[in-house]
């Protein structure tokens, strides 16, 4: 046989070999990776099962519970009746509730957007000083943060007393025309209560601002130094916007503790004078143990946790969103 005969019919060829398939090694590594991550997860949620515990005993299941007694119309003493969502109804009919947000609305303005402000110049102020008494004034600016509430109440309803310092030193400097029962006041009660939480939030988020300009790199103030920008150029255009992610947690922890504010308004005013400093945690503690409404007061409380939650989300969505 020719060549060309042999190109004609094929022989040249020769037997094909069938080829077993070899396994992909993406799945094999895609796998394992899985796995692994599966294993971390499950040993991150032992570390996290011992504190996960108690917080659903004493958080999530106290939540649960009340967000069903709020369904109830219950006097805490007889036997609850069912009124499904009457109580909620209540809720946003009452003209006192509106009024308790509008109050604790203007709180967030003392609670939340002075004392960050305050935080902002005081940490870029106390960032730039490097002397021995920086940290005694880190001390005494967050010192009102460790003071219990309790305390820090009762030491300022002395304050705003009649004979308190506030007025004796209004007195003193021939301003005594000035000198009121603060927290006696329809105008002033719930200003003068506002001002108290200025003064604990500040130090706060003074810290968290501090802790925050530790990471900014010292060379971009250098090169702004350079093209002749002055501290307040270098705080506007500079330490603000790199502190966005501390505001956000500042603004976060703020807010809540403005919406769910209690223990200061209950010592200094009680409420009042009148209802001009009653707020929805006021509300929640008068409806459930002297009214003896414990279903509209469960849904008042489920409802402000609701908006707490809204406002931290808005919050921490607007803060990443953010240019």
């Amino acid at each position: 046989m020719t060549a060309t005969d042999r190109l004609a019919t094929g022989a040249h060829r020769r037997p094909r070999t069938q080829h077993r398939p070899r396994p992909h090694p993406a799945r094999t590594v895609t796998t394992d990776v899985g796995g692994r991550r599966r294993r971390r997860k499950a040993v991150a949620l032992l570390y996290v099962l011992p504190a996960l515990l108690p917080y659903t005993l004493f958080a999530v299941l106290p939540a649960l519970h009340t967000a069903y007694l709020s369904l109830f119309d219950w006097d805490g003493v007889t036997l609850p009746s069912f009124v499904g969502l009457d109580n909620y109804r209540r809720v946003f009919a009452d003209p006192q509730l509106r009024a308790a947000s509008w109050h604790a609305g203007a709180l967030i303005v003392f609670f939340s957007v002075l004392p960050i402000c305050l935080g902002l110049v005081s940490a870029a102020i106390v960032s730039r000083r490097t002397g021995r008494g920086t940290a005694l004034v880190r001390a005494l600016l967050f010192l009102p943060q460790v003071i219990p509430l309790v305390a820090v109440a009762i030491i300022w309803r002395w304050v705003y007393a009649e004979d308190g310092t506030l007025n004796q030193g209004l007195r003193a400097i021939g301003l005594g025309g000035l000198a009121d029962s603060w927290l006696g006041s329809f105008t002033w009660a719930l200003p003068a209560v506002g001002l108290i939480g200025t003064w604990v939030v500040s130090g706060l988020c003074m810290v968290l601002f501090l802790s925050g300009t530790q990471r900014i790199d010292h060379e971009i103030y250098e090169a702004a130094r350079m093209d002749g920008a002055g501290p307040v150029r270098e705080f506007r255009s500079i330490t603000v916007p790199l502190l966005r992610p501390e505001i956000a947690v500042a603004l976060s922890i703020t807010v809540i503790a403005a919406l769910s504010s209690f223990d200061l308004i209950y010592i200094t005013t009680g409420g009042g004078p009148g209802n001009t400093t009653v707020v929805p945690g006021i509300l929640i503690y008068r409806l459930a143990f002297g009214g003896g409404a414990v279903g509209l007061a469960s849904a008042l409380a489920v409802v402000l946790t609701a908006v707490i939650s809204v406002a931290v989300l808005v919050i921490n969505r607007l803060a990443k969103e953010a240019p």
